[in-house]
């Protein structure tokens, strides 16, 4: 039998076999396994699966895949500077299949094709971990160096370094580049090891080396914006923007300015000029973009050699990273024919190559000339020259033509203002407060030129300092100057104020005052002198270690003195005696009166760590530095200050002309409480006894330090004649104006001249004995009032050429007259008494 027959069974007989059996469940009778045809549901289950297989197979080989290798593989660099040398570092290969297919020469626009959306997968990680550096806060420590070619992060790295390591600011690097590179893998090419204490983060978006340069602009603008908002920094450092990219710098100058944030673009040689910039704090890094200089240059006659050898140094000096100075010229009256040459062809700032738009940064003045210039009028014309926009931010420096700069006079000058005006704790140093301005010159005569001025010592080590030797150091000195120095521009706007009211006092008001600087010098530096005493201001003056050596050298050799004073010292022909003639005259010469009074040193051309003090390892404070009066005496802050306010006392009662009991009220930039002027309530009622028994600035005068102009006084008969008169004045008795009188005499003879000059005598005769009883309490005050009357009008000269005139025709006698006269003859009797005037 077929085994089949047995699997199937359908034979007759074995069906009948158990025809009397009791039929079971028809699942009963299945066999144990049986091969039975599939359902048509599962068929139809089967070839949909196959469907589904095949559609899936098409959507993957046809699947549109962007034209670049997975975001972990790493291009090859090669070994051009600033990249990743290629043994090193070995980028994952891209496969055939990873690759799209795409013309074998790209262009660069080609290989940057990819503006999608922008993520920035590790910045969040970094700027989480910095909370503890208070970046919340507006104000903070925090500087920010950024830098999208790898060749400029080599640049900015040991800058950035340098800066933490003075543990002055809070410092973080920022690489915002198409590079693909880890920033552990920058580290390790720059040679960053664990003591360079900076805070990395990885700004770069993804897809960046296939982004376009607008999607890097935006991304750029992006990360700024996230780091300002967990960050706050106070200042971003870049490196030169011909090394950089452009979509970087177009993105970090434009989201800065929106943020309000100053950008510092350091030169190409940065780490070998610019050093000293991580010697800075925050504070003073944040004033680099806001501040401004302006050069004041007063050029007198016939200075056309001193001018154009300042000018020359002015544009061969070193401007790296900073704005070119605004340059005002005041020129004379006369200008010679080099000069006006040199000036046509000058173009200040030098035209860049990058063929931007030039903005002229000279202002020239010409004086116009005048037979006559007074003390007042050349101070006026000189300080109002310059009045700053922002008193906060700009500030002048004052040059004169015999000096010569140095080539680093700028960086020394931005270096000393940005750290001592500008620094995070500036606001709340005294020291600070009274600074006035800074010094490029070390002078080497006091500010009469009597004797020679010596600079300070000081010990070289503090800790034992018997032993250690004496060295140079910057000092602070109350003395202003006019060859090289810059004022800063809150103390020049209150100097403004003290010189308007200090002009407009009456001159006959103010007892004669001592001249306490040379007439070599011009005549405003008397004023700010004054002003630098009554609050206590100083400069800061440098020292460097040979006296050969300076920021700004000044030559005498072509000297020529202020305007102000030049005619004064000029002699005459005739003024010179001649010497007697001997024949056997041996004409001796001492070398002594030839030595140059002056010695001249030379502009430095180091860099300027080597200029700072200690080789710029330590950051002087004001408070560690000696103090000196103008004197040259040196002082404590302590002392100071007592004789700042003894002399601003002395100074509101002799020259502001305040009472005693005056109580000043000192506003900023403002020097209006050292005057009374236009005050008559605070004003003082004195007499010219008062003036005359008090000695001038007695609290702080200088001793054998200067030669004190003696104070000239009035001749008690004249004072007393003058007020007898105006006393009679007072009583009622009419008398004529002392210019009434003047016109009297001229139209009515000689005779009427002597009636009422004998009128006016008799008149004060008669009252004097009853006003000395009605005299008030306020009689000084009325006195005063009455002396200023009385010179306005010109009558002490009136009245006492009335009594010359009526002396000479009458013969009065000595005895008789209330003032002794020159040329009196005793034994004539004046005709008018004989007639009872």
């Amino acid at each position: 039998m077929s085994p089949f027959g047995r699997i199937f069974a359908d034979d007759e007989e074995l069906g009948k076999k158990d025809d009397d059996r009791k039929q079971r469940p028809t699942y009963l009778h299945l066999p144990a396994w049986s091969a039975r045809k599939p359902a048509p549901w599962r068929r139809r289950r089967i070839l949909y699966a196959f469907i589904a297989c095949v559609v899936l197979y098409v959507f993957v080989k046809n699947i549109p895949v962007p034209d670049h290798p997975p975001v972990n593989l790493r291009p090859n660099y090669g070994t051009s500077p600033g990249h990743v040398p290629t043994q090193i570092f070995k980028p994952i290969t891209e496969t055939s299949a990873q690759k799209p297919p795409h013309p074998e020469k790209l262009s660069e626009a080609e290989k940057h094709y990819y503006d999608g959306p922008i993520r920035f997968y590790k910045l969040a990680a970094s700027l989480y971990a910095i909370s503890r550096l208070r970046g919340q806060l507006q104000l903070n420590k925090n500087v920010l160096f950024v830098a999208s070619d790898l060749r400029s992060a080599s640049e900015l790295i040991p800058i950035a370094c340098e800066m933490a390591s003075w543990h002055r600011n809070d410092v973080h690097f920022a690489v915002m580049g198409r590079d693909n590179l880890e920033l552990d893998e920058i580290q390790l090419v720059n040679g960053i090891d664990d003591d360079c204490k900076v805070n990395w983060h990885d700004a770069r978006p993804d897809f960046s080396p296939w982004s376009s340069d607008f999607r890097m602009e935006v991304s750029v603008s992006a990360a700024l914006g996230h780091i300002e908002t967990f960050m706050h920094p106070q200042v971003v450092i870049t490196d030169d923007q011909s090394r950089e990219d452009a979509f970087f710098t177009r993105a970090i100058r434009a989201k800065a300015s929106e943020l309000g944030k100053s950008v510092i673009e350091l030169p190409k040689d940065a780490t070998e000029k610019m050093m000293w910039i991580a010697r800075l704090d925050s504070g003073s890094l944040a004033a680099w973009q806001t501040t401004y200089v302006d050069i004041l240059i007063h050029a007198p006659p016939r200075s056309s050699g001193s001018l154009l050898r300042l000018l020359r140094s002015i544009e061969a000096a070193d401007y790296s990273g900073h704005r070119r100075p605004h340059l005002m010229i005041e020129l004379p009256a006369g200008i010679d024919t080099p000069t006006k040459q040199y000036l046509e062809k000058l173009v200040w700032p030098p035209v860049d190559s990058s063929a931007s738009s030039h903005t002229s940064q000279v202002t020239l003045r010409h004086r116009i000339p005048r037979r006559t210039s007074t003390v007042e009028e050349a101070s006026i014309r000189f300080v109002e020259s310059f009045y700053p926009a922002r008193p906060a931010n700009s500030h002048v420096l004052v040059l004169s033509p015999q000096v010569e700069l140095s080539p680093v006079y700028y960086q020394f000058l931005m270096y000393h203002l940005l750290e001592y005006k500008y620094s995070s704790s500036a606001p709340q140093r005294t020291e600070v407060k009274n600074l006035m301005g800074l010094s490029l010159e070390l002078p080497n005569m006091h500010l009469n030129e009597s004797n020679m001025f010596y600079p300070p010592m000081i010990r070289s080590n503090s800790m034992s300092p018997e032993d250690s030797p004496k060295v140079p150091t910057p000092f602070l000195w109350q003395a202003p100057n006019s060859n090289a120095a810059l004022y800063f521009g809150d103390k020049w706007v209150e100097f403004h104020s003290f010189l308007t009211s200090r002009v407009s006092l009456d001159p006959a008001t103010i007892p004669a005052q001592p001249n306490l600087i040379s007439k070599n010098y011009p005549s405003w530096l008397e004023y700010i002198l004054e002003l630098m005493r009554a609050r206590g201001y100083t400069l800061l003056y440098p020292n460097f270690p040979s006296d050969r050596e300076s920021v700004a050298t000044v030559h005498y050799e072509l000297f020529h003195p202020p305007e102000e004073f030049s005619k004064s010292n000029l002699k005459s022909e005739s003024d010179t005696p001649v010497p007697p003639l001997d024949p056997e005259e041996t004409f001796p010469t001492d070398l002594s009166s030839h030595r140059p009074k002056h010695p001249e040193s030379t502009p430095l051309t180091t860099k300027l760590t080597s200029l700072l003090p200690n080789r710029g390892f330590v950051v002087p404070e004001l408070s560690d530095l000696p103090l000196l009066s103008h004197q040259g005496n040196e002082l404590s802050s302590n002392m100071l200050s007592a004789t700042a306010s003894s002399f601003s006392n002395d100074f509101r009662r002799q020259v502001g002309l305040c009472a005693a009991s005056f109580k000043p009220k000192v506003e900023v930039m403002k020097a209006d409480d050292l005057f009374c002027n236009d005050n008559p309530e605070a004003r003082a009622g004195r007499s010219f006894a008062d003036l005359d028994s008090d000695q001038p600035f007695a609290a702080s005068k200088p001793p054998d330090y200067d030669k004190h102009t003696p104070v000239v006084k009035d001749d008690d008969a004249i004072r007393q004649r003058e007020f007898e008169a105006h006393l009679s004045r007072q009583a009622g008795k009419k008398e004529d104006a002392p210019g009434e009188k003047e016109d009297a005499a001229n139209k009515g003879g000689e005779a009427e001249k002597e009636e009422r000059a004998m009128e006016t005598k008799n008149t004060a005769e008669k009252s004097n004995e009853k006003n000395e009883k009605d005299t008030p309490q306020n009689g000084k005050a009325q006195f005063k009032k009455f002396l200023k009357e009385a010179e306005k009008e010109k009558g002490m000269k009136a009245k006492d050429a009335v009594l010359e005139a009526e002396e000479k025709r009458t013969g009065v006698a000595e005895d008789d007259r209330p003032e002794k006269k020159r040329g009196e003859d005793p034994g004539k009797k004046s005709s008018g008494r004989e007639r009872g005037w």
